[in-house]
């Protein structure tokens, strides 16, 4: 028995969806597609010191070209810091390339994959340094792409849209337009403030959420996306650790990002005054979330009215109706955690190929853990959670 009819036959012959993976940006992505006024400062590869780099407009860093895939071409995997010296011929091509992921994952038994990027998703927040213009130019081009990848995977590689969080109104317009081109979600940055913009619970925000929710797409919040919650990726570990435990201190650290953006969205009122809304937690992990919804229903019975008067319901009973969060390394927890959130609420995951990633084999390496689940919800959780929020069409046959 080959490992699709395997794992069809364990999840009683549903769909395994994916929805959080990375594919590296090609070196010509946003060159190929700009027009002849912008090719000169769109993101770009120039060699620097023998080795390439990217740039937006001209002379704005946004760092080394690496793949982020801990995943070598032959399939073994690398471990620790090594994988930031390595170039894109040394790693897989599904770290890479569309045709050759949706091959990977037919191997996998995994019908669809959610895509997050890597140049715009972590180095984002550099943009900032260049005008408006070439910015909003530069998350159209990759947003184009996207909708172009997509639709060559047969829907099965479905990319998450970025926006110009920096601009309400840009933001507003973009989501309706990679609606209109087929895209399933957004992902925005959870703190535009601290870069002079309303936060997200301000009223200004209300006609944004208002499309996302009428366009069923999805927002989601990337751990990292901030630059606070990136800041605790980079400069959580003591100057005494290595780069190895840096990455170790790190890389637990940044999940913590999330816990202020959970906890702002449902008691600034945002989830109160958009019911449709839907919202999720990326590779943040299930662990903490019944402990901070606990303590947010503990203390709305002790806050006084300026909180407790916006809300209708508890903390926990939004998180219920709107709420979604990612699983892949919690092991023999995970049933506890996803009987304490609910299994309605919560996704599977790889983070593929990223350091940590659920490889090879990742419906294999948690079916032990999912075994302790009730069939219909570890079908929930592998499937139709995430083709329902993601409106995913059916294998064919199926």
């Amino acid at each position: 028995m080959n490992m699709n009819t395997d794992i069809s036959l364990f999840l009683g012959g549903a769909e395994v969806v994916d929805v959080d993976t990375h594919l590296s940006e090609a070196p010509d992505l946003w060159l190929s597609r700009a027009p002849a006024k912008y090719r000169a400062r769109v993101p770009q590869l120039k060699d620097v010191n023998g080795r390439p780099s990217w740039f937006i407009d001209g002379d704005r860093s946004l760092g080394l070209d690496y793949p982020v895939s801990t995943i070598l071409k032959d399939g073994t995997v690398t471990s620790g810091s090594s994988f930031m010296s390595l170039r894109h011929e040394d790693v897989h091509p599904a770290s890479y390339g569309g045709h050759a992921r949706v091959e990977l994952m037919d191997t996998q038994g995994v019908w669809a994959q959610i895509i997050y990027p890597n140049i715009l998703g972590f180095s984002g927040k550099k943009s900032m340094e260049v005008d408006p213009e070439i910015r909003l130019v530069t998350t159209q081009i990759y947003n184009d792409a996207m909708a172009e990848m997509q639709s060559e995977s047969g829907d099965r590689l479905l990319p998450v849209a970025v926006l110009p969080w920096w601009d309400i109104e840009e933001s507003i317009e973009e989501a309706r337009r990679v609606a209109k081109l087929g895209l399933r979600g957004v992902s925005i940055n959870p703190d535009p403030h601290p870069h002079g913009v309303p936060d997200l619970g301000n009223a200004a925000w209300d006609p944004f959420w208002e499309v996302c929710a009428a366009e069923s797409l999805p927002v989601s919040f990337h751990i990292g996306l901030s630059d606070s919650s990136f800041t605790m990726f980079t400069d959580a570990a003591w100057p005494s650790l290595n780069a190895d435990q840096n990455m170790l201190v790190g890389g637990a650290n940044v999940f913590l990002g999330n816990v202020s953006t959970l906890t702002n969205i449902i008691i600034s009122g945002v989830l109160e005054r958009h019911p449709e809304l839907r919202v999720v937690s990326v590779e943040s992990g299930l662990g903490w979330i019944p402990f901070i919804l606990n303590a947010l229903d503990y203390q709305m019975n002790n806050a006084g009215p300026g909180a407790s008067n916006r809300l209708k319901m508890l903390p926990s009973e939004y998180f219920r109706r709107q709420c979604y969060a990612t699983f892949w390394f919690e092991g023999e927890h995970l049933a506890d955690f996803v009987r304490m959130l609910g299994a309605d609420n919560c996704m599977f995951e790889t983070d593929f190929p990223h350091p940590v990633c659920l490889y090879p084999n990742p419906v294999e390496k948690i079916r032990p853990a999912l075994e302790r689940l009730p069939k219909q919800d570890q079908i929930k959780v592998m499937s139709t959670n995430a083709m329902t929020l993601y409106r995913i069409p059916s294998r064919p046959g199926n």
